[in-house]
């Protein structure tokens, strides 16, 4: 079966895509645009250094707009970037059967609650894969130490293919400073294997 997995070249996506290729995944990883910024590019760079095939799927810019006015209007990016990511697995619910991506025990954002999973996978009739769930930020760290080589900068610093560049992006050309409404944060992006799969 083929697994559509949410790709931004981070350790989480990039972990994600592992343990379900050893669970008998076929794999695609999928790196979502909205056409501000070819923030793609480093997804495709470490899709190549994991060995699994990479396409970009891009979205109407018109809902990653309505989600920075949400984070301009709070004041903080939690709502914007919990909307955004709902709405992408909605969008693509429709292409996909099985959609997975780098969500973990701990994070706050994005996260599904087990509701709006059931609900998700009841009304589009697919599955909704999430293979960090169980597992905390030491074990996660652990997992990552053993497979890759990873670069760790601020998320202001770090090149990659999150929701969060180019919502910062927007967030610039609209004259704010992104730094007002994300706080500081190290983020990673997968760039050596350390062993083959």
């Amino acid at each position: 079966m083929k697994a559509h997995v949410l790709f931004s070249g981070g350790k989480d996506s990039s972990l994600s895509a592992i343990i379900l290729h050893n669970l008998g995944y076929e794999i695609q990883l999928i790196t979502v645009n909205f056409g501000v910024m070819d923030s793609y590019l480093h997804a495709r760079e470490t899709a190549n250094v994991i060995g699994f095939p990479h396409e970009v799927e891009l979205l109407d810019m018109e809902l990653i707009e309505k989600s920075v006015d949400m984070i301009l209007k709070d004041g903080y990016p939690g709502n914007g970037i919990q909307f955004l990511h709902k709405s992408v697995l909605d969008i693509l619910s429709e292409k996909y059967c099985v959609i997975a991506d780098g969500t973990r025990r701990d994070d706050r954002v994005p996260k599904l609650t087990h509701s709006e999973i059931q609900s998700l996978e009841m009304r589009k009739n697919i599955e909704y894969v999430t293979p960090l769930m169980g597992f905390g930020h030491k074990t996660i760290r652990s997992l990552v130490n053993n497979y890759f080589v990873i670069s760790e900068l601020e998320s202001e610093d770090l090149l990659k293919s999150d929701y969060e560049t180019e919502i910062r992006e927007i967030i610039r050309n609209r004259g704010e400073n992104p730094l007002s409404y994300f706080p500081k944060h190290i983020q990673s992006r997968v760039t050596g294997l350390k062993r083959y799969l």
